[in-house]
């Protein structure tokens, strides 16, 4: 099959990462897959120039064949096109195909604006979406298209019912390589550590993360912090102090961020899966999970959940949390009981029988 993947600007967020798992797979299968995905401009008025000016410069240079910067594709045999402008993408950007996937809300309206050739439609749904700059009803809108949709959680099904009357919905649900993350059983750390995803999106939560932890150190001054990210590290959210931070972390690397850790925390108020839940399962790191969106659908008793905007109570969980043995191991042993509900081949093969029926 050509199967055809149109992205937003294809960076280090986990959106896209899952779409690069997906890409490999299918192409390891023995199908043509191709990545559309365009330019982005950061927001700030200084970012923006920064950007305009590489974009520039690797316009003038012939010899520049990478990336502007860095992405999930870097390093595979993927065919990653990159268009030298924010879109909307047209006919003449993509290539035909028999399956073409609009990936984001913005993209889905592209897609459904292409003409026939470029393939059956389908909408690959992995986030709800209304965040700052996503209003609400543009987002409802594109969940209107004609076009086949396919959702990686069961709480994002419900919501497109909910607002669309819509019931003809797959569920594929994520899933990550069992062998690259895995790590092997440990004690604690002989210097009790915490590790987070830094973010500094608003739906992202790392404000109460950050909070909670500068709470925890006054009764455990020795708590060490780990974290990585897509960004740099920003002056209005910064990382505690002693923070050790990567950015842009290879899979390689988070196997040995999550295996560092004693308990891993992930905030997000606003959620379509949570890919590192599945990689600290996997790497046997008990995890720490806002009670919001469809968490509890996907971690169910293999995390210890807090209030969502509470540093309080976050806090008071990553105490207990590293003060009990039998906790730490009770949730490391559901995790991987959890994984067997998320097998990577399986998902893949539903999506490309999926893919299937429509062409």
């Amino acid at each position: 099959m050509r199967i055809t993947f149109v992205l937003p600007h294809a960076g280090m967020a986990g959106g896209i990462r899952v779409i690069a798992i997906y890409a490999q797979r299918l192409q390891a299968r023995g199908h043509e897959v191709t990545v559309v995905s365009t330019s982005w401009d950061p927001p700030g008025r200084r970012q923006r120039a920064l950007a305009a000016l590489r974009r520039w410069m690797h316009q003038l240079d012939p010899r520049a064949k990478g990336p502007l910067d860095p992405s999930h594709f870097d390093g595979t045999d993927i065919n990653h096109v990159r268009i030298r402008r924010r879109g909307p993408l047209t006919d003449a950007d993509v290539p035909d195909a028999d399956v073409v996937v609009a990936t984001w809300w913005k993209t889905a309206k592209w897609v459904n604006d292409f003409s026939p050739s470029k393939g059956a439609k389908a909408y690959f749904v992995q986030d709800y979406g209304a965040h700052e700059g996503q209003p609400l009803d543009a987002v409802v809108q594109t969940w209107k298209y004609p076009l086949h949709k396919m959702v990686i959680s069961r709480w994002l099904m419900k919501l497109i019912e909910e607002h669309c009357g819509e019931t003809d919905v797959d569920y594929v649900p994520n899933a990550v390589d069992l062998d690259r993350f895995f790590a092997p059983p440990r004690q604690r750390q002989p210097r009790p550590t915490v590790g987070f995803l830094y973010n500094p999106a608003p739906q992202k939560g790392c404000d109460i993360i950050l909070e909670a932890i500068d709470y925890a150190r006054h009764r455990i001054p020795e708590l060490q912090v780990v974290a990585y990210g897509p960004v740099d590290p920003q002056p209005d959210l910064p990382l505690p102090p002693g923070t050790k931070y990567w950015k842009f972390a290879p899979d390689e690397q988070l196997r040995e961020i999550y295996a560092s850790c004693d308990a891993w925390l992930f905030g997000s108020r606003l959620e379509g899966f949570g890919l590192p839940i599945l990689e600290a399962f996997r790497a046997d790191c008990p995890m720490l999970l806002s009670d919001t969106a469809c968490f509890r659908e996907i971690a169910a008793d293999a995390a210890a959940f807090f209030e969502s905007r509470s540093r309080e109570d976050l806090s008071a969980q990553i105490e207990r949390l590293l003060d009990t043995t039998a906790l730490r191991k009770q949730l490391v042993q559901n995790g991987r009981q959890r994984l067997l509900d998320f097998p990577i081949e399986a998902c893949v093969q539903h999506t490309l029988d999926l893919y299937r029926s429509l062409a």
